[in-house]
């Protein structure tokens, strides 16, 4: 996989990279591919559904408001998403038990950790586009991300 780095060289004028300065929890440190979208706050009912669906090696950004007060991704559903063939998870959130996810064969950025889970309230919106960090993740553009950050470079670049 080419570097983020190499990416953002190669792509200077198109490539747009994000701000927010995430941690590493997955066990794969460098991932790629198409993105899906879950808009959500301290709920997690939709980004437990989406993650249940064949991933086809897409990546799942989550925008969770940055809400540090739940965890929107866990052992269980990221257990699930590498069952389900999904190549990385994005959460502008929070997630928890982080000693399993490390061991897990997936990428996981996230702000940081909260032991509590989410709420169930079946709230949450799929596939629209999400912004953060001065990036806007569309469904179906390529993100990229590797321990420098992630870049994400339009579909019809």
């Amino acid at each position: 996989m080419t570097s983020v780095a190499d990416l953002c060289d190669e792509h200077e004028e198109t490539i747009e990279v994000c701000e927010v300065q995430f941690r590493d929890f997955g066990g794969r440190l460098a991932f790629s591919g198409r993105i899906r979208t879950v808009r959500c706050y301290e709920d997690n009912s939709e980004v437990k559904a989406l993650l249940a669906t064949p991933g086809d090696g897409c990546v799942l950004v989550v925008d969770g408001g940055g809400s540090l007060r739940r965890a929107l991704v866990g052992d269980v559903l990221a257990g699930d998403a590498v069952k389900n063939g999904w190549a990385g998870i994005v959460v502008f959130g929070a997630v928890r038990d982080t000693s399993v996810l490390a061991t897990l064969d997936i990428g996981i950025k996230a702000l940081g950790t909260i032991p509590m889970r989410g709420i169930k309230r079946g709230e949450g919106v799929v596939d629209t586009p999400v912004a953060f960090g001065g990036v806007v993740f569309v469904p179906g553009d390529i993100l990229h991300a590797d321990g420098d950050g992630i870049a994400v470079i339009a579909a019809d670049a």
